[in-house]
């Protein structure tokens, strides 16, 4: 089975949220599993080996279709790694959507997801959101146990702060390997709150200053869910700087015989951090557009970076 070295180097992960059909309770069918098997042949035809899960996508149904697809492909769990999430508990009726990262929830999602999944372990668990009752010593002791029973191998977490890690990561015995957050040429909070100190833009920007840098240095590999921006330069464009930098990417891909998705990924992967995108979308052939994100090194410049972070900032540098 692919190890968890390997599942750290992956430069592009397949998210799993679109699979599954709608985001209810419904039950899935035949045209859903389907869907799945496309998108899972699309990425890994591109090189693709991480697929990324969390127990809310579409109520649990994209991880339990992604289960079929492995139970219909002999030799396919041998051959990937299968990250997961937990922490979310979806609304229900009148009862609203709240963060839960007690040990023993903790502990009960996991064996939820591996039966949906119909698999026996979990490569990466990663913890969703931060729950702000969280005990931090419970929540390690959970973490624990479930690595010692051979149920998870390694543990990450998503949307949290250098100091949030840190706090974890003192209280384990294995390492933090994944922090995955929104990163985007459109999301770039998390790039420009390390230029904007000490200029009165860096109170508009929420990014916790720290962690890009805290997570290069203590091998948290930092994953960029909504790597795509929603398709904003690739087919939606909302504003004149979007449509400025979808030609500006448009122009770049064809020069050097790629794909405007390509050159996305390129844009996050040129980063020092060493950000690993996440591509999101269901359909094959968008998953197929980022095949050279993962084949070819980032073949952008210093200054076409700056060209395609300028252009979508619509504004100077301070």
């Amino acid at each position: 089975m692919t190890t968890q070295d390997d599942a750290r180097q992956d430069s592009v992960l397949y998210g799993c949220m679109g699979l599954g059909g709608t985001w209810d309770t419904e039950p899935y069918g035949a045209q859903e599993i389907a869907q799945a098997e496309a998108a899972v042949e699309a990425a890994l035809d591109c090189g693709i080996t991480t697929f990324d899960h969390a127990d809310i996508y579409r109520h649990g149904k994209a991880e339990a279709v992604f289960g079929e697809v492995l139970a219909r492909t002999p030799g396919l769990r041998e051959r990937i790694v299968v990250q997961t999430k937990c922490g979310i508990r979806l609304a229900d009726g009148d009862r609203p959507g709240v963060y839960d990262l007690r040990g023993h929830t903790v502990r009960r999602r996991v064996e939820e997801s591996l039966t949906r999944l119909r698999t026996d372990v979990i490569d990466v668990l990663l913890l969703h959101r931060p729950d702000p009752l969280a005990d931090p010593d419970d929540l390690a002791e959970a973490l624990t146990s479930l690595n010692r029973q051979g149920l998870v191998r390694r543990f990450g977490v998503s949307n949290m702060g250098a100091p949030q890690i840190a706090q974890l990561q003192a209280r384990l015995d294995v390492p933090l390997v994944a922090n995955q957050l929104e990163m985007s040429l459109h999301r770039r909070d998390w790039l420009e709150a390390g230029v904007l100190v000490n200029t009165p833009a860096a109170a508009a920007n929420g990014f916790p200053f720290g962690t890009l840098e805290f997570c290069r240095d203590n091998g948290v590999r930092l994953q960029a869910w909504g790597a795509l921006a929603q398709g904003r330069y690739t087919g939606l464009h909302e504003t004149p700087d979007e449509e400025a930098t979808a030609q500006l990417i448009a122009a770049m891909a064809k020069a050097k015989g790629t794909t405007p998705e390509t050159v996305l990924l390129w844009w996050l992967q040129r980063h020092p951090a060493r950000i690993a995108p996440v591509v999101g979308s269901a359909r094959p052939d968008r998953i197929r557009a980022c095949r050279d994100a993962v084949q070819r090194d980032p073949e952008l410049s210093h200054e076409e970076w700056y060209e395609l972070w300028l252009t979508a900032r619509g504004a100077p540098l301070p």
